[in-house]
């Protein structure tokens, strides 16, 4: 085969696979975000109607809304559970075979859901809830690692990127699905709730054709070979050298090492400022508020002064825009660097959340506020996509090592379910006790989160570990450096006291 057929061949067999491994994988997360918006009401009433024939009690809008609440955001605890068990599992199976059987979760919720209504049971809907959070919690973290350890160098970032653009692929679908024309209607709701099985049956039916992690192979099976016959399937030709060498290497010094825990990283002072910015950055990425919109998007466009029967086609339109905003930040992230893109994306997002504020608190005044306040939403989602939607979830893959990696997207994954299950909770409070000024918090986490970028995150990109490791040495060991600087310096100077008292 030439060097171009190759190379196309390379780039088919990773572009399926990528693919392959995200349809039931990050899409889940972006798909299940999405659907719970339009049934909103009609999954209320089913509330209703079940609490007054078996207590014969009729609720107060309150106690409905506390339900549909946890229903919401029971998801995200779902997702922090996933995220937990996702370290162990992928040690255990590896990258491929935990995508695999995490299926199991979600085609149980799926069964779940699409009963709740015969069974006239809304806890059914919560564990299916959960279970489908587990699912996403599990991806979220396995997949970027898997298309880290899959991808050359040179595409590392643009790979591990693509899996925030399944997940924006899965908002726009969900809300897509969700519109009451297709299953968004009164009749059909426990079927959109079902419906993401469908992306997981194509997952099912394609992965298992699709080689296991390169870098798992070797590092963590020690399989030579069948790490050779991965790289040369995914590269499509002949392994190179030195990618082999730089795998080879990471394996010599992780020799001997098992797999380090969440608690092994927290104690560890070499990793602690890779552990912090992952920490930090993961939390950010849910505290700017940007997918609590994605869970109140009918209200928020409501406040902003949409009219109802509009609100479900333009909600589509906030999907559609971080779909888009992700595939360019797909193109730009290995020109501009990942420091450039996250840093970016939150200093817009602030100006954004400042502009929106002014526009709400104007709205009663001026005809043609309510459109720059849509038009401001629309442009803070284009900004996380642009920045914080990607780069999050590639940080940890460049950060650590193969025997840390899968500790720290369990640490990554757990700060961001939390916060979002926090973020779920509050933020229907926050715009009816802030109102015009509910995004004040939101820009002010987005400009803390630009200037931590900005001081304590070197560029990744291109740069081996080693490498990283080593501007991250200076962090991590400040002051014990500028103590041996300290020591090494007296102790010359004193040797230079006694040579020439000596002479």
């Amino acid at each position: 085969m030439s060097p171009a057929g190759a190379q196309k061949s390379s780039s088919l067999t990773l572009v399926l696979m990528v693919a392959s491994a995200a349809s039931g994988g990050t899409l889940q997360y972006g798909y299940n975000l999405a659907i719970m918006n339009t049934p909103a009401v009609f999954i209320q009433a089913f509330v209703n109607e079940t609490f007054l024939e078996r207590w014969d009690m009729q609720l107060e809008d309150y106690q409905v809304t506390l339900v549909w609440t946890i229903i919401v955001s029971i998801f995200s605890l779902g997702g922090f559970a996933g995220a937990l068990i996702a370290g162990p599992l992928t040690i255990r199976f590896g990258r491929k075979k935990c995508l695999l059987l995490n299926n199991i979760f979600l085609m149980t919720g799926a069964l779940l859901a699409v009963t709740s209504r015969a069974a006239k049971s809304f806890e059914m809907i919560i564990i299916a809830r959960v279970l489908v959070g587990i699912n996403a919690g599990v991806s979220m973290n396995v997949q970027p690692m898997y298309f880290g350890e899959s991808a050359p160098k040179h595409l590392r970032g643009a790979v591990s990127l693509s899996s925030a653009v399944f997940t924006a692929f899965g908002v726009v679908l969900g809300q897509v699905v969700g519109i009451r024309e297709i299953l968004g209607s009164e009749p059909c709701w426990q079927y959109l709730l079902a419906s993401n099985a469908i992306p997981g049956v194509i997952q099912l039916l394609t992965l298992p054709w699709f080689p296991e992690s390169p870098r798992y192979l070797l590092i963590d099976r020690g399989d030579k070979e069948a790490c050779i016959n991965a790289l040369r399937r995914l590269r499509g030709c002949e392994v190179q050298s030195s990618e082999l060498d730089e795998i080879l290497q990471e394996q010599a010094a992780t020799k001997g090492m098992r797999p380090r825990g969440p608690w092994e990283l927290l104690t560890d002072r070499s990793v602690r400022w890779q552990l912090i910015t992952v920490m930090v950055i993961s939390s950010a990425m849910q505290l700017c508020g940007n997918d609590s919109i994605y869970f109140y998007a009918s209200y928020v466009f409501k406040e902003a002064g949409v009219s109802a029967d509009k609100i479900q086609y333009i909600t589509i339109g906030t999907g559609t825009c971080e779909f888009t905003a992700c595939i360019l930040c797909n193109l730009l992230i290995e020109r501009k660097g990942r420091r450039f893109m996250l840093m970016g994306g939150y200093i817009l997002m602030t100006i954004w959340a400042v502009v929106f504020t002014i526009a709400l608190s104007f709205e009663h005044y001026t005809s043609w506020m309510p459109y720059l306040s849509m038009a401001c939403i629309f442009t803070y989602i284009l900004s996380f996509g642009m920045g914080p939607a990607g780069v999050t979830g590639i940080l940890p893959t460049e950060l650590f090592d193969q025997t840390a990696r899968p500790a720290a997207y369990m640490i990554a994954g757990s700060m961001m379910w939390l916060n979002l299950f926090i973020m779920g909770m509050i933020f229907p409070f926050l715009m009816s006790e802030l109102s015009e000024f509910c995004f004040v918090p939101f820009g002010a986490i987005c400009l803390l989160s630009a200037l931590f970028v900005g001081l304590f995150l070197p560029e990744t990109k291109g740069k081996s570990l080693s490498a990283i490791t080593s501007e991250f040495h200076k962090l991590n060991f400040k002051g014990q450096d500028e103590k041996c600087l300290s020591q090494t310096t007296t102790q010359y100077q004193l040797g230079e006291v006694c040579l020439s008292t000596a002479l």
